[in-house]
């Protein structure tokens, strides 16, 4: 008897250790799931002395930045909230065939006195369904294109996202692939981009397909009711891409839209007479996303923890210009990623092999 009530207890803590085995090592996995590598920061000196360009705005951005961040769920709720019930991203800022039927009148957001009444022809290009989920993605990266990406190391964080948003047709090739990363779940399009680089789609085309095509099948985002010179090459776009027959998928912003998240964030102190892309598409994500990582954003000349001078673009060698109130931009999103609402990448990602 003494035996059998021995091996009775070496058997129930075996599988006792098991169980607790077990149970820890789906913790841990559930754990690690979720959990999201924060970018280190450049260890240099933070004296600005070195920087004739630096200010105070970058003085403010670092010292914000160097406090350590937690996603404060009330704060994020509560952001993404009023976004919703001033904007509806989520079932305005596409065009489809059910929120702006045959027959309507679009007003321009860029231009309030021009409209377009809907005829069969353009109602045939909008899209028939919402292409949004009803339920949030889980983790978003926004993609901005700021010269602080070049050498970051970040393009296996921003792959690693559910959903990826970048802005105006980026480059993706090899030689970037290790800082901005490839996945694409939705791309926008600047109309001047297809006027300066593909002569307005009045002549070849296919030079544009080729370019298209390192999208896959992503959402490409036009503005054909922004200004009325965007509407015949968005138009030309989304034949182009309907002749070919390439993967990405266009659909149309709503100018409504448009128009409420610039009312939107002048209500939050922006008075530019238009907000970026970058802050559209952030505005965007954290309506649809329960974690919004930004990239990119950084809207100074130089790099926030070496002083080495950076280009307008991670892709070029252009100056940095403020066409757009970036700093004012840049300092409002800051903003929220210091109450926890989305999370601002600075600093450098773990060194891999991408």
């Amino acid at each position: 008897m003494r035996k059998q009530l021995l091996s009775l207890m070496i058997h129930l803590l075996f599988l006792g250790s098991l169980l607790t085995t077990l149970m820890w090592y789906t913790l841990n996995d559930k754990t690690m799931k979720f959990h999201r590598y924060q970018p280190k920061m450049k260890s240099a000196s933070r004296s600005l002395a070195s920087c004739k360009s630096c200010g105070n705005n970058i003085k403010e951005a670092l010292e914000i930045y160097s406090q350590t961040w937690r996603k404060q769920e009330h704060n994020y709720q509560n952001f993404s909230s009023q976004l919703s019930s001033k904007c509806n991203g989520s079932e305005a800022a596409i065009i489809t065939q059910k929120n702006t039927p045959l027959g309507s009148k679009i007003v321009f957001d860029g231009e309030r006195w021009r409209t377009h009444q809907v005829d069969q022809g353009m109602f045939n290009n909008f899209a028939k369904e919402n292409p949004f989920p009803k339920k949030k993605w889980h983790t978003c990266a926004v993609v901005g294109n700021s010269g602080i990406l070049g050498n970051s190391n970040c393009g296996k964080m921003i792959d690693s996202a559910q959903f990826v948003i970048r802005c105006n047709l980026p480059p993706l090739t090899d030689e970037y692939k290790k800082d901005v990363g490839i996945k694409t779940n939705l791309v926008t399009a600047n109309p001047t981009i297809f006027l300066r680089k593909y002569g307005g789609l009045n002549g070849r085309r296919l030079p544009l397909m080729e370019k298209l095509r390192i999208y896959g099948n992503s959402l490409l985002l036009l503005p054909p009711f922004s200004f009325a010179m965007n509407t015949a090459v968005s138009l030309r776009v989304l034949y182009t891409i309907e002749d070919f027959g390439g993967p990405v998928q266009p659909v149309f912003i709503n100018p409504d839209y448009l128009y409420n998240v610039s009312l939107f964030w002048r209500s939050q102190g922006l008075k530019a007479v238009r907000p970026s892309t970058g802050i559209i598409m952030a505005s965007l994500a954290l309506e649809l996303c329960e974690n919004v990582d930004l990239y990119g954003f950084w809207p100074f000349a130089v790099h926030p923890y070496n002083f080495h001078e950076l280009s307008n673009h991670y892709y070029d060698d252009q100056k940095v210009t403020s066409f757009h109130a970036m700093p004012v931009e840049f300092k409002l999103l800051l903003q929220l990623h210091s109450q926890g609402v989305l999370r601002m990448n600075l600093g450098d990602c773990e060194p891999d092999d991408y």
